[in-house]
């Protein structure tokens, strides 16, 4: 069953397009990411999916409803987890979950026993008292999505959810994502990061400047677009461009980087031996399996991060 619809979804502010007539649809269960560099219309989109801001143009629908006129009955529905953690710092870990429980007109004996499940899923519970202005950021990003929880909703809508966060707290969070996802809660997740839509999508769309440039499952999307490996190649300042034509044929294709030589390979290790069969001597070089960011690279000619 498809959740959300979108056919030539466009939203503009004055001049500037930020999604430019883009198609998509999110089925039951499954886990949907948006991944894309910063600008590429991903938080524009979630805004839409979330009922904040309306279409400029094209058909969206929600839980198979019309944003425009059941935005209210959709909201009720969804759990939302914003780029900007938005708790109450005064109040405790279990205080905040009590009251963002109220605005659903939940019995309070109801709202008290999901709150005491979410703390102990988020692994907050011996914190339950404690205010949350003393919790590190993975503890208020636990927090956050405990409390996107709260009203058991159909859909639960991610945005940049791991975003400044240290590598142990981005990985215990994605642990939380994963039995999510595992139970059946249905995912959408923006983010610029590339493991971590790996990690947790079923499926994505490749977004930049406002467009969809890519849609599949990650491993497909790496296949269809990228070879297996890929050969890393470092000459130092301004040693690249005269490398490149030297290295050409021996990869499908390089890319040129400020830093670095990318050469897109079946086996990394067999082009690094003809590399230095060829008198060529890199101050580094990595041999890696292809990513999502080479994807990205080969559709935009430029990285996630740009």
């Amino acid at each position: 069953m498809s959740l959300v619809a979108a056919r030539g979804l466009v939203k503009r502010f004055g001049d500037f397009t930020a999604v430019d007539g883009i198609d998509f649809e999110i089925y039951r269960g499954e886990s949907f990411g948006f991944l894309g560099p910063n600008g590429a219309g991903k938080t524009s989109t979630m805004k839409m999916v979330s009922c904040i801001s309306p279409p400029t143009a094209g058909t969206l629908t929600v839980l198979g409803q019309d944003p425009k006129t059941k935005g209210p009955q959709i909201r009720a529905r969804l759990g939302l987890v914003p780029q900007e953690d938005s708790l109450e710092l005064e109040l405790s870990a279990m205080d905040n979950l009590i009251m963002y429980g109220r605005y659903f007109d939940l019995p309070r004996a109801e709202i008290k026993r999901r709150a005491t499940e979410l703390l102990e899923f988020t692994q907050l519970s011996e914190r339950a008292n404690e205010k949350a202005d003393n919790f590190s950021g993975g503890m208020k990003r636990r927090l956050t999505i405990a409390r996107s929880l709260i009203s058991d909703p159909d859909l639960l809508i991610l945005d940049e959810p791991t975003t400044g966060l240290d590598p142990q707290a981005r990985h215990l969070v994605w642990e939380r994502l994963y039995r999510l996802k595992s139970e059946g809660v249905t995912l959408v997740i923006t983010t610029h990061y590339m493991d971590e839509a790996e990690q947790l999508c079923d499926r994505l769309v490749v977004m930049d400047r406002g467009k969809i440039v890519a849609e599949g499952a990650p491993q497909a999307l790496i296949q269809q677009h990228s070879t297996r490996e890929v050969l890393e190649l470092r000459f130092g300042m301004n040693g690249h461009s005269p490398r490149a034509d030297a290295v050409a044929d021996l990869a499908d294709r390089v890319e040129e980087l400020p830093d670095r030589l990318l050469l897109y390979v079946g086996d990394g290790d067999e082009a690094l031996a003809a590399v230095h069969a060829r008198g060529l001597a890199p101050q580094s070089a990595l041999v890696r399996r292809s990513t999502l960011e080479d994807v990205f690279l080969r559709l935009t000619g430029r990285t996630l991060v740009d």
